[in-house]
């Protein structure tokens, strides 16, 4: 593993989290320079271990979230595996976790039980509705989130049916929060001297990220899908051309944007008609000014349109694919995709960290780990366990330093 780079440095995280919200998080604590220690439970670790797509019997998808960090795989429903598991805590700044409320307790390993132990330790619980209230206990994934915190109800076109947006929304925002959640602790605790609990809910995280949804529907509006319209401004969305689609956002109180943009659009007849004359009035009337802008785009290309309105410097620009997205060359400028040479996968580009920082910049350390890579080094180093009681625990399966052979065909 290469020399950790970043403000994060001499950050210490156990990280007990599988699939996606967790080990987000954790991955974004290690792209900034913690140690992040990843506790497998044996004998198969990580369940996104055999997501797809797999590569020579690995998984790209555990691969792309769990990069640059160390596992470690004890069997902590044993009485020896547990007992080196709470000799690891006084060792570790942060703990993260996202088993179902209760999992962790039930094992003697909540907040209240770590915290004897080390009271500098920042827990982070996260979890799909919360560690309280009547939903805690149901357990959660991502599109069940999505779906109760109404963030499907308003995405995809009127009157259609619910669309998922193209990503773990879920998972994504509620690690994001857990992320945001340690930083904050690790702060306070640097005047307090103490740890705490982070009660993370993916439920949560979705209503708050939802900008004013919410605002919107306490006031009485009807809050419904839009396709890529915005709610108070128009035009502020995709349109079709004549090879694709451009996105377009005139700015808010920008003086002569409206004229500027009708007269390259050949559209001066509406310039200045009262339906469309300001934003409140577009937004109004949206559905009679759509219709004659579509027309106007589709006649000419995405290129075309784009370098003719950014003379004026309307907001606008391509809806690219993926692919394009890929092949932008500001990306390749900003490093955002970083080649990382993995034993079974080969060499694959992953995402970088979008956090520029100009003086501890961090960045992803090292490939994915195999699970239990790291067992005997890490519990060597922290904890001075000798090589001979290792290899014992080992073959009693205490400890694991590999993961048995599994068919995923």
């Amino acid at each position: 593993m290469t020399e950790r780079r970043g403000p994060l440095v001499g950050l210490k995280v156990l990280d007990l989290t599988w699939v996606l919200s967790g080990p987000y998080c954790t991955m974004t604590l290690s792209d900034l320079g913690a140690d992040v220690i990843k506790v497998e439970r044996p004998p198969y670790g990580d369940v996104a271990r055999t997501t797809g797509p797999l590569i020579g019997g690995e998984s790209a998808y555990f691969h792309s979230v769990n990069r640059g960090k160390r596992s470690i795989s004890i069997d902590l429903k044993s009485a020896e595996g547990k007992a080196l598991f709470l000799r690891l805590i006084p060792h570790v700044d942060v703990l993260v976790e996202n088993y179902t409320p209760g999992v962790m307790a039930g094992l003697g390993l909540d907040y209240d039980a770590l915290s004897a132990i080390n009271e500098r330790l920042v827990y982070c619980s996260i979890s799909g509705f919360g560690q309280t209230g009547p939903m805690h206990a149901q357990p959660a994934l991502d599109i069940v989130v999505q779906g109760a915190g109404g963030i499907m109800s308003v995405t995809g076109e009127p009157g259609g049916r619910p669309i998922r947006p193209g990503l773990s929304l879920g998972d994504i925002a509620a690690g994001l929060y857990a992320a945001i959640g340690v930083l904050s602790a690790v702060y306070e605790r640097e005047r307090s001297g103490r740890g705490q609990y982070i009660d993370i809910s993916m439920l949560d995280a979705q209503v708050a990220i939802q900008e004013n949804a919410f605002l919107r529907h306490h006031l009485g509006e009807a809050v419904e899908p839009l396709g890529t319209r915005h709610p108070a401004s128009v035009p502020f969305q995709a349109f079709p051309t004549a090879d694709g689609y451009i996105v377009v956002a005139l700015a808010w109180g920008v003086p002569n944007q409206w004229h500027l943009f009708c007269a390259e659009l050949g559209l001066v007849e509406i310039a200045d008609d009262e339906r469309f004359f300001s934003a409140q009035a577009r937004s109004r009337n949206h559905a009679a000014l759509e219709p004659i802008l579509e027309a106007a785009f589709r006649s000419s290309t995405t290129a075309d349109w784009v370098s003719r309105l950014q003379r004026y410097n309307i907001p606008c620009g391509p809806l690219n694919t993926i692919g394009q997205a890929a092949a932008l060359p500001q990306l390749e400028y900003r490093e955002m995709f970083v080649p990382i040479e993995h034993r079974t996968i080969g060499t694959l580009p992953l995402v970088n960290t979008p956090v520029k920082l100009s003086r501890t910049p961090g960045g992803i350390a090292d490939t994915s780990p195999d699970m239990g890579q790291h067992t005997r080094e890490v519990l060597g180093d922290l904890l001075g366990v000798d090589d001979a009681t290792l290899a014992d625990l080992i073959a009693r399966q205490v400890l694991w330093d590999e993961r048995p052979e599994v068919d995923l065909g």
